[in-house]
């Protein structure tokens, strides 16, 4: 089940609102703006989807967006009437989607009734709040970026525009494309960070006999290693189901992938730390060649007085941190953004939840770091 489907499901849904929606709109509500697109969540959203992809939230289906004002008058009867006049059937595919026993999750089924379309009517302001926990269509401010977990940056600016009406779809999504430059930086040094934090420890737990705790610490590096590629390649990193998908169509990825598959086969710490110190080589390698700082030594190293062979990757993020001329950016804790220092799907998946996190993480580091508040910086050898 690993196969695409006859028809990619962003084709599908754009043939569906070309043949299928639009000319019942057109019928019903003549003259009325409109923008049709998928976007969101869904694997083929992000270019990802199987033959797998077809037993959930996978169909015929797209977003009609509308101003308020028509949402209010028209959205109830355009809906009513795509239930009753969509084809059963659209290409094979049933344009019924029942509920399931799961929330919220619903899948094609054949129906000899009204059915219930995947044709989302709504605003864009109240989509994109829903989405991301802001307008873009307004001002998108630092704090915004900070607070949106990767995952629903990529699913917002993926995904295909079918029609554009309203004409705010293309300047929101363009909006979004990708960080301002200092900021970019900045979670980038932030995710060197994050190996530097920890890539002592593969060889430290090897060393007093847990294999277990060094292959556990070594899956995290390699993540995180996965992710600060993606970042480099200026690509939003998908959440863990995509990341390795998304992972595969970077420039590094036919180097790294066997590198870092052989990390995670090892069995013993010296083989881990062998495979990760050539894929940390040719990461700081690919950082050298975007000539983002003048150049690092990429070459691996002992840890301080002790036999681990690691990067010292601070050092790649100490450059990066050196180049942001922002002082606003300047200024933020080196924690980067939501889903750097978050790695809850409860949090990440909701953005309140993601915005309070950031918020309150953000006051907190922030006070720490201030004199006397606690210590900051690379963890120090335990």
């Amino acid at each position: 089940m690993t196969t695409p489907p006859s028809v990619p499901g962003l084709e599908l849904s754009r043939r569906f609102h070309l043949e299928a929606v639009r000319p019942l709109l057109e019928e019903a509500a003549p003259g009325i703006p409109y923008s049709a697109a998928l976007l969101g969540s869904g694997s083929e959203v992000l270019g990802f989807d199987t033959a797998r992809s077809l037993d959930h939230e996978w169909g015929p289906r797209l977003q009609i967006f509308l101003h308020p004002r028509d949402v209010a008058r028209h959205g109830a009867v355009l809906s009513k009437l795509l239930s009753e006049r969509l084809p059963k059937r659209f290409h094979g595919y049933p344009t019924h989607f029942a509920a399931t026993s799961e929330a919220g999750i619903r899948v094609m089924r054949a129906t000899d009734g009204p059915v219930h379309h995947g044709v989302d009517i709504t605003d864009p302001g109240t989509w994109f709040t829903e989405r991301l926990g802001f307008d873009p269509r307004q001002e998108v401010a630092l704090t915004d970026w900070l607070a949106t977990p990767t995952q629903r940056l990529a699913e917002v600016t993926a995904g295909a525009v079918f029609h554009d009406g309203l004409g705010e779809l293309a300047p929101a999504r363009a909006k979004l494309d990708w960080y301002d430059h200092d900021l970019w930086l900045h979670l980038l040094a932030c995710q060197w960070r994050r190996v530097s934090q920890e890539e002592a420890f593969v060889g430290r737990c090897g060393e007093v006999g847990d294999e277990l705790g060094s292959a556990v610490v070594c899956a995290r590096l390699v993540r995180d290693l996965m992710r600060l590629c993606l970042l480099m390649d200026r690509r939003y990193p998908p959440y863990a189901k995509w990341l390795g998908s998304a992972f595969a169509r970077t420039p590094q990825a036919p180097a790294l992938t066997p590198v870092l598959t052989a990390a995670l086969a090892a069995t013993d710490r010296n083989t881990r730390e062998h495979h990760l110190a050539r894929a940390y080589e040719t990461v700081a390698t690919a950082h050298n060649r975007l000539g983002l700082t003048e150049p690092v030594d990429p070459a691996t190293r002992p840890y301080h007085s002790r036999p681990f062979r690691v990067l010292h990757a601070e050092r790649f993020a100490a450059a990066l941190l050196d180049r942001i001329t922002d002082p606003v950016v300047r200024g933020l804790p080196p924690i980067g953004a939501v889903d750097q220092f978050v790695d809850s799907t409860d949090v990440l998946g909701h953005p309140e939840s993601a915005r309070e996190a950031t918020r309150a993480t953000t006051a907190l580091r922030r006070a720490a770091d201030r004199p006397g508040g606690g210590p900051s910086g690379p963890t120090p050898p335990v």
